[in-house]
């Protein structure tokens, strides 16, 4: 008898965990890292809305890329407020895709995983739209209470320098 209680709290729990999470689903509108496929034209879009590229090198099974991208770069992008200030993109490290480089070059991911010495996942680089780094890149996460702020810095120093180098 207590086994069958304590088995009806496991259930009753995981319900409710449960329908939480779906209403938490449908309360949140639905936003996609954009996948990093063609940085040729993703650099040409930077260049015209005179903005940075931050690009979240991430691994399949990596629990500290999923902590970033959900409750970090996906609450940016819902936001609103980062539209006229960074791309954001993704790059799976071990998929085995071709993408274009910033020169229109085709690669795989992990040539550009090895050109930015992005290895260590999650690591999130800010560049410019020539491919060049605009600001400190953020690797790991050591801490949830200051990763976003972090992130807002690195952004705003990477818009600062793209846009002074377009003025000169």
């Amino acid at each position: 008898m207590q086994n069958l209680n304590s088995s009806l709290k496991q259930v009753g729990t995981a319900l409710c965990l449960l329908v939480v999470t779906v209403v938490q689903a449908e309360t949140l509108p639905y936003v996609k890292l954009r996948q990093a496929m063609d940085l040729q034209a993703v650099g040409q879009e930077a260049r015209a809305r005179n903005l940075p590229v931050l690009i979240m090198f991430s691994r399949d099974g990596c629990p500290y890329c999923d902590v970033v991208r959900e409750e970090f770069l996906k609450p940016m992008l819902r936001s609103g407020d980062y539209i006229n200030r960074v791309i954001m993109l993704e790059l799976d490290s071990d998929s085995y895709t071709q993408l274009k480089d910033f020169k229109g070059e085709l690669i795989s991911a992990a040539e550009l995983t090895r050109r930015y010495r992005a290895g260590f996942a999650p690591t999130v680089v800010f560049l410019d739209f020539r491919g060049k780094e605009q600001a400190e890149r953020l690797i790991g996460i050591t801490t949830r209470d200051f990763y976003g702020g972090y992130l807002d810095e690195a952004i705003e120093e990477a818009l600062q320098r793209v846009r002074n180098i377009e003025v000169n």
